[in-house]
């Protein structure tokens, strides 16, 4: 099984200082996709320069020519459906038909109050979740749309001329729960996962991937209840989440090694962090271009 190498640049950086050069060479790089996250600021960045997503991705489909993008992830938290469906569409005009919604439920972070809403509750971010992800649906495949939903309304909201990858662009839906993978299996063209949090801080990379073992068994249940065959959902691991963290970045045998194990539990695309000084991310850039160059023809 082949397995796709993609990257997510955070929006932290004008777009000429630094920005747009980021995008361009990911693509001379030959990541599969560029992916960005989709949040009004986030963590450790909050008081830091933090761009917004749609438009940085308009400015990298400008300066790129093969390179998809996309989305990890975009959640209910700030969007409509509504809005949200026509942004898209002119994303996906102004790419030439690259883009890729990864979607999910949102969290507790600064998105979940930033509109001066209290936090949604878990349940009713997969309720939020469970509307927004079938509206939206159809909001880019149909040309007129009308809904009334528990929070989602739309009156005859109009799509022409719709996506330019038919019939509508795809979707990457983040799930771990039974609800959300439910959604991955009916709407989505691919499924996304962190891995399990818990085992962030404490558990042991063995750990980690009995746990995504699991996750891909429960999708493969979830796709079976709708008559769908898993094999048709591209299986997404956005890495720098598990107890892994850094380690596979340290070198390209390293990283080797953990593409190579987790291909086998049957992951098509592994997304890893585009290096940020200070951060998290933290990692040699030199390192990581070896790994973007490298490692796709090893891993084969």
């Amino acid at each position: 099984m082949s397995l796709r190498l993609s990257t997510v640049i955070l929006p932290y950086r004008r777009w000429n200082e630094g920005g747009r050069e980021a995008w361009q060479r990911a693509e001379q790089l030959g990541f599969h996709t560029g992916y960005t996250y989709d949040h009004l600021s986030w963590r450790t960045f909050r008081d830091g320069p933090w761009f917004g997503a749609v438009p940085t991705l308009t400015g990298a489909a400008a300066v790129t020519d093969r390179l998809r993008l996309g989305t990890l992830v975009t959640s209910p938290s700030f969007r409509h459906p509504v809005t949200l469906a026509k942004e898209l569409i002119t994303l996906d005009d102004i790419s030439g038909g690259r883009v890729t919604l990864g979607i999910g439920a949102g969290g507790t972070g600064f998105d979940a109050t930033a509109l001066g809403q209290d936090p949604w509750t878990p349940r009713e971010r997969a309720d939020r979740l469970a509307e927004f992800v079938p509206l939206l649906d159809r909001l880019l495949r149909e040309d007129s749309v009308s809904y009334e939903g528990d929070y989602y309304s739309a009156h005859e909201a109009r799509n022409i001329p719709g996506c330019v990858q038919r019939p509508r662009l795809p979707f990457a839906v983040a799930a771990t729960g039974p609800r959300g993978l439910k959604l991955a299996a009916r709407h989505g063209q691919a499924w996304v996962t962190t891995g399990d949090p818990k085992l962030y801080e404490n558990g042991t990379p063995e750990q980690s991937r009995q746990a995504l073992r699991g996750q891909i068994d429960r999708l493969g249940d979830a796709c079976a209840a709708v008559g769908r065959d898993t094999k048709e959902l591209d299986k997404i691991l956005l890495t720098g989440f598990t107890p892994d963290r850094g380690h596979p970045l340290e070198s390209l045998d390293a990283f080797v090694d953990f593409a190579g194990r987790h291909r086998e539990l049957g992951f098509t695309e592994l997304v890893i962090h585009w290096p940020i000084p200070d951060s998290d991310f933290a990692a040699d850039e030199k390192v990581f271009e070896q790994i973007a160059m490298e490692a796709p023809a090893q891993l084969g």
